[in-house]
């Protein structure tokens, strides 16, 4: 495909409740949407990077300038661009992931549509839904968790994952066991909160029952990892240190995870989560789609993503009413506790024009040099 011109939407949708977590509370989604021009249609992406840089260093206004100055015009200089093609294109940059990944969303969107496939289809999906899961933010009290999770559970959510944080750990995954019983699949998400020196106190979490903890340590300390998982019984799951296939592979050798989180936009994209999910694969590793908070193009890609084969736990694919009380693309609706695969060309979905005009702040566009 020949890439005509790339435009860049800043948007901001409120949260229908706040979300916090170890590293702060989030109100709204301040996002960057990606949309790629080609001569035969156009394609949708999405940068996950936050509005700050707490959880990562790409934060949406850098993201944003990097994509301009350096990701985009490689694309648009390119006479011929595929998906595949597109991270040699910017390996001269270094690092920023989560740019370079909205804007192969994007471009695989568009390629994906040209041939009438489906997102589903063209990573290797073998379901048509998925099983839905919904993390928890640190709350005020313990009784209002306990109520969240009654809540969620009631709309059929197969999994349930608690945002912990020294201080808030213990007692809110206390009550949820004792209140909903050993049948409900648990989990715990630290968001890299605690030390090597935590070790004996995350050890009391193993009589819980967790289906997993997951980035209890830092995102650098594989080898602390490596120790705790040798002395918890509940299995580690990394998140934020896996940034890579290569960093998978390295992190399943030093025996630092169990268990890996693949968020696409935290690894540089949707090729590079589908080769972590084979390497995970082939060392017997499960894993599962983690979410960033993700409008319905995301949501729609992680979808596609969580239907390959070793995704066997559920994952932070929430309907769309967890978050948003309108969302830019048409809503994901929970059915029996999982959502539909779109099934369409591309990501099967698209903004809602009007939807995606109201919550824009910001637009920028380059398009290409003509001879």
């Amino acid at each position: 495909m020949r890439i005509e011109r790339v435009e860049l939407r800043r948007i901001s949708l409120p949260l229908v409740s706040p979300f916090r977590t170890s590293l702060g509370i989030e109100y709204e989604r301040t996002a960057l949407v990606v949309r790629v021009t080609t001569p035969d249609g156009e394609g949708w992406g999405e940068c996950v990077a936050g509005a700050d840089a707490s959880y990562s260093s790409e934060y949406v206004e850098g993201a944003e300038d990097v994509l301009l100055r350096h990701l985009v015009p490689p694309l648009l200089s390119a006479e011929s661009v595929t998906a595949a093609a597109v991270a040699p294109l910017l390996a001269g940059v270094k690092g920023h992931r989560m740019a370079k990944a909205a804007l192969e969303m994007a471009v695989l969107d568009a390629e994906l549509r040209s041939y009438g496939m489906s997102f589903a289809a063209g990573l290797g999906a073998v379901a048509d839904r998925v099983p839905s899961g919904v993390s928890v933010g640190i709350m005020d009290s313990v009784p209002e968790v306990v109520d969240a999770v009654a809540g969620y559970l009631a709309q059929g959510y197969r999994r349930i994952k608690l945002k912990i944080e020294p201080g808030w750990d213990l007692a809110p995954v206390r009550a949820v066991r004792e209140r909903f019983g050993d049948d409900i699949l648990l989990q715990v998400d630290a968001n890299a909160a605690y030390t090597r020196a935590d070790a004996r106190h995350l050890a009391q979490l193993d009589a819980f029952d967790l289906l997993l903890i997951e980035q209890p340590l830092d995102e650098e300390d594989l080898l602390g990892h490596a120790a705790l998982a040798r002395s918890l019984r509940t299995p580690i799951c990394l998140d934020e240190s896996v940034v890579s296939a290569r960093s998978a592979a390295d992190a399943i050798a030093l025996g630092a995870c169990h268990i890996v989180n693949v968020k696409p936009g935290r690894v540089g994209g949707y090729l590079e989560a589908r080769r972590i999910h084979d390497v995970c694969a082939a060392s017997g590793i499960p894993v599962w789609c983690g979410g960033m908070l993700e409008t319905g193009l995301g949501r729609a890609g992680n979808a596609a993503l969580a239907a390959l084969p070793n995704f066997t736990l559920p994952g932070d694919i929430s309907a769309s009413d967890r978050y948003y009380a309108t969302d830019i693309t048409e809503p994901f609706v929970l059915r029996d506790g999982h959502l539909d695969v779109p099934s369409g060309p591309g990501l099967g979905v698209a903004p809602l024009p009007a939807v995606l005009a109201e919550v824009t702040t910001a637009v920028s566009e380059l398009r290409r040099d003509r001879p």
